[in-house]
């Protein structure tokens, strides 16, 4: 890992918030991802299951954790898994985690080897009447490779049919959507690095530069300040690019007058930052462009300030709609006819705002967390309106990220420069 240790303690709060929500009598047994293979003898860089990791801290592959908290033997109760170490692997693949590094890790001082775990697991399973296996329940998700979480559901399903069986997932949708204090302190390190980059760019940008570049020099930024990478694929878009909003292909010229939109963040410790700034590719916003760019500001301002413990989503983007009506009549993309005449089932305003504006954010940068229920403290969401206007070729969004509060919410990025004329005095330096 390139990031410095953690505190073990995230990952110990982490497990004893789950086992407090599990019934009794049960067991939780979580999985690593698969080592997936790309083309030849290749793998893709390995990803570690994201619940294993809000649980242990641990990325290593061919892991596993098992919560037994009413093992009468209590050595048990908590165990984490891991491959034995191999030298000859080793010489390959490079070293693989001791006993007392896992622990130091994920706090967990019972660590037992892959290969004896069938003997241990077997009587603790007897012992129980529950049984709780993971899946992946991100609402986003796109993923129909049979992978191990499915794959070893099945098994067990028919090693123990007896048994009564549970979703880990629907405990965990609502635990990890709760951030406690010292994850966001390590979210808060993904988004300075995530500031630094951005403040680097600003001094980079010019006539002529490659979107590519500009991804060049965010990755180098990024590695230097010891995080892992990007959080996700770091969107460059000059132009009329910038109203697509998943475009990564960030091949083209950055030219003179254009805007460019660039939606990147860091991700350090395992969890994620997701800025997203849209400046002059020349320095020097044109009146149209910084009228629009204020309308954008405006609301993201607005949404900041609804944004609270009590709202609901349905509610939170009905408003933030509300406003995006007024500021786009104001700035002449609406007619107050077009308003009046809108179908409420795909709203006027839809038309240059055609996404959502916020989600979860957390060890997956579209995270874990309900959708339905009300905002709650604790939970970090994005703020991202944008404004895309084929007719002049143009797209803007403006994002930070904001932990809920009791009373409110905090910006995380509030230290990154958003206002357009901060925007043209740093790029003027």
């Amino acid at each position: 890992m390139k990031y410095l240790p953690l505190n073990p303690e995230i990952f110990i709060q982490n497990r004893k918030r789950f086992t407090a929500r599990m019934e009794k009598n049960a067991i939780a047994i979580f999985n690593s991802n698969d080592e997936l293979p790309s083309n030849g003898d290749a793998l893709y860089p390995f990803k570690q299951n994201s619940d294993l990791y809000w649980l242990t801290g641990i990325e290593q592959e061919d892991s596993m954790l098992i919560l037994f908290p009413g093992n009468p033997d209590k050595k048990y109760r908590e165990v984490l898994v891991l491959v034995r170490p191999n030298e000859l692997k080793e010489k390959w693949d490079g070293h693989r985690l001791r006993a007392k590094e896992a622990e130091s890790i994920s706090g967990i001082s019972t660590i037992v080897w892959l290969d004896t775990l069938d003997g241990l697991l077997q009587p603790w399973i007897h012992l129980c009447d529950i049984i709780y296996l993971n899946s992946n329940e991100n609402d986003r998700k796109a993923n129909h490779v049979p992978v191990r979480d499915y794959r070893y559901a099945r098994q067990m399903r028919r090693r123990y049919p007896l048994h009564e069986y549970r979703r880990s997932a629907r405990i965990l949708k609502e635990l990890r959507g709760i951030k406690t204090v010292l994850e966001v302190e390590v979210m808060q390190q993904a988004m300075d690095i995530t500031e630094k980059t951005f403040r680097r760019l600003l001094s980079f940008i010019r006539p002529g530069v490659m979107e590519y570049e500009i991804e060049a020099e965010i990755f180098h930024e990024f590695l230097r300040n010891r995080a892992t990478g990007p959080a996700y694929g770091s969107i460059i878009a000059s132009g009329d690019r910038a109203r697509t909003l998943h475009y990564v292909s960030n091949n083209n010229e950055c030219k003179d007058g254009e805007l460019i939109l660039m939606d990147f963040g860091a991700e350090y410790g395992g969890y994620c930052a997701d800025l997203t700034r849209t400046v002059p590719v020349n320095g020097k916003f044109t009146k149209r462009q910084k009228e629009v760019y204020n309308a954008c500001l405006h609301l993201h301002h607005y949404a900041a300030s609804i944004l609270k413990p009590g709202i609901t989503m349905v509610d939170y983007t009905e408003k933030v709609g509300g406003e995006a009506t007024k500021q786009f009549v104001k700035i002449g993309l609406l007619k107050k006819a077009d308003v009046k005449n809108e179908d409420r089932e795909n709203r006027a305003y839809r038309k240059y705002l055609y996404h959502g504006i916020s989600h979860h954010l957390g060890v997956d940068v579209h995270d874990l967390g309900t959708r339905t229920e009300p905002v709650q403290a604790g939970m970090v969401f994005t703020i991202e309106p944008g404004i895309y206007i084929e007719e002049e070729q143009m797209g803007v969004r403006i994002e930070n990220n904001f932990w809920v509060t009791k009373n409110g919410n905090k910006d995380l990025m509030k230290k990154i420069p958003i206002t357009a004329d901060e925007i043209e005095a740093l790029m003027k330096k």
